[in-house]
């Protein structure tokens, strides 16, 4: 059992993906903010310890640094409203994403073969990079305010301003940049670069391997 659900690893964590960032779609605002989104984030987060259960001493680490976090802050870990403890709670969610991704990276590159899992797992580590570029530009706007500014970025609401970082790590990821929303601090510019650059990064280097893995597979497959 455990090995036929491992085999769909990237499936069943970027399904988790797909939901925490269009779930939003689907229910009223306040039952997906309250109720709905805590339970994708938990589902989302037992996804990527299962993607990474091959590696005991990294999947004890991962679990022991949420029963930490739930330990110092209970189960409001996982809900929007972050209070005074964001940089923290930021920290230990970029902490968890850098390794997930990581392994992601790691077990599309070391595939032999490339088939429909490979590629959904590629699919799934460009969205984690999303994610990533959020966390780095949410710590951004947190430490010094005022760092990204536009239409959508004027809420005094800290769940809304989140939302708006959320697209713009997005929309900067995919080079697209409609311009609701502006980095203004040399540090917030910077940022931006850096993501547009991993984006690119990802697609030319990752995406190219597993590819070439991909088509030399095929031509092995036809002989």
């Amino acid at each position: 059992m455990y090995d036929q659900l491992y085999r769909h690893r990237f499936a069943i964590f970027f399904i988790t993906q797909l939901f925490v960032l269009f779930g939003a779609l689907f229910f009223a605002p306040d039952l997906f903010e309250k109720t709905v989104l805590p339970m994708l984030i938990k589902l989302n987060i037992a996804a990527g310890i299962f993607l990474i259960s091959k590696n005991r001493p990294l999947m004890w680490m991962t679990i022991g640094l949420f029963l930490l976090a739930m330990f110092t802050f209970g189960a409001s870990i996982f809900e929007r409203g972050m209070g005074d403890n964001i940089p923290l709670r930021l920290t230990i969610f970029s902490a968890f994403c850098v390794i997930i991704t990581l392994q992601i990276i790691r077990q599309v590159w070391k595939a032999d073969e490339v088939d429909e899992t490979v590629i959904i797992g590629v699919m799934s580590g460009y969205m984690c990079l999303g994610f990533l570029a959020f966390f780095m530009l949410m710590a951004i706007e947190t430490h010094q305010p005022g760092s990204f500014a536009g239409t959508l970025m004027k809420s005094d609401s800290i769940s809304m301003r989140g939302d708006a970082l959320m697209y713009y790590a997005y929309i900067t990821l995919l080079t697209i940049g409609y311009g609701e929303i502006i980095p203004v601090t040399q540090v917030a510019q910077k940022a931006a670069i850096l993501t547009g650059l991993i984006g690119q990064f990802y697609l030319v280097i990752i995406t190219a391997i597993v590819e070439g893995k991909y088509l030399q597979y095929s031509g092995r497959s036809l002989e």
